[in-house]
């Protein structure tokens, strides 16, 4: 297990991401202010890590808060799930695991619990958060191994693995799975500029895992497509609209149009949490456009020319219609999503 993030009796401990695959180096968060800056400074990041990290950082804020009465504890709180909310504004499951938080809070104070009640209830809570998202990850990967080709070459785009949840991985996740059934496996991994997630993260969790590993630029998949060479395509996502329309890291939209023009399977692993069905399609998901810096330099060295325009959205969106299923840890759904989707929401209702 990769220790992406851990509770001690410390603080919230990060794996620093920023700084992998040459150094292994720890952050630790004691307050919920610092749990924002790793979050949005991606010390942390995928969007099932993204949502337990803001539970805990939840939980920071009430064993810190210095409030006197319940009204004072109820609006330090507050400040501090607004905090955490304004982070990154795309992976969903940011605004489910404080809102859950958030319920947890207020039905406790509703119930007049002790403010150290309080504390120790919302720590439980986090904590159980972090078990839930490992055991989703293994469910995940055990229907979606299924899905993997016995011997074959498997692409991903950016990093949903261990590193982007509590353990285990969605994509990586599904890879994982499979090769522990005994299947041949070879993963090819988009570099996924600008940040190189696939380069520098999956690459490096992968080979610790001893699983046989090349690194793409992100322009080569279409070549390597056209010849053969790749049998499956499985991706994450940070949020899933009502209809199935699936954000992603940046890259992925043209990924799933080639896997279509090839006739290659195009999976989307996710957590029901990422699932958003109060928002449409995918042209309600709010894209987080990132620093010009992280397009413009590269290891503290400037590529670009002095004052040239930069975009740099951090995500697009694929349209359900390139979505062979999406592998939740409630099964496969399959076309049509508004329908499929509908049902697994009410089925929990």
């Amino acid at each position: 297990m990769i220790p992406t993030l851990e509770w001690t009796p410390a603080g919230v401990r990060f794996l620093d991401q920023t700084k992998l695959p040459l150094e292994e180096t720890y952050l630790l968060a004691t307050t919920p202010d610092e749990v924002a800056t790793i979050i949005t400074t991606m010390v942390v990041r995928g969007a099932p890590a993204i949502g337990v990290s803001a539970a805990m950082g939840l939980a920071l804020a009430a064993n810190s808060s210095t409030a006197r009465t319940a009204a004072e504890f109820a609006e330090s709180f507050a400040t501090s799930c607004r905090l955490l909310a304004d982070t990154r504004p795309t992976a969903v499951n940011l605004f489910w695991a404080i809102e859950r938080m958030r319920r947890v809070f207020a039905g406790l104070l509703a119930a007049g619990a002790s403010m150290d009640a309080v504390r120790s209830r919302l720590e439980a809570e986090a904590r159980a958060m972090y078990e839930e998202d490992i055991a989703a990850c293994r469910a995940m990967g055990a229907f979606g191994a299924e899905l993997m080709p016995d011997e074959g070459t498997v692409l991903t785009h950016c990093n949903a693995g261990a590193l982007a949840t509590c353990g285990y991985g969605t994509a990586l996740g599904v890879i994982r799975a499979a090769v522990e059934r005994g299947k041949r496996i070879h993963v090819f991994a988009d570099e996924t500029r600008p940040f190189l997630q696939g380069a520098r993260l999956t690459a490096w969790e992968l080979m610790a895992d001893n699983i046989p590993t090349t690194v793409l630029c992100d322009n080569m998949a279409a070549s390597l497509m056209r010849q053969g060479r790749i049998q499956a395509v499985v991706v994450g996502a940070d949020r899933i609209a009502a209809n199935g329309d699936v954000a992603n890291k940046i890259g992925t939209y043209g990924v799933a149009v080639l896997a279509r023009e090839h006739g290659i399977p195009f999976y989307v692993a996710a957590p029901w949490s990422t699932i958003d069905p109060a928002t449409p399609t995918g042209d309600a998901i709010p894209i987080e456009e990132r620093a010009a810096v992280e397009v413009t330099h590269h290891g503290g060295r400037q590529l670009t020319p002095h004052g040239v325009g930069i975009r740099n959205p951090a995500f697009d969106v694929t349209p359900a219609r390139y979505v062979t299923a999406i592998i939740t840890e409630r099964g496969l759904l399959r076309a049509p999503y508004l329908g499929s989707i509908a049902a697994g929401v009410s089925a929990t209702q």
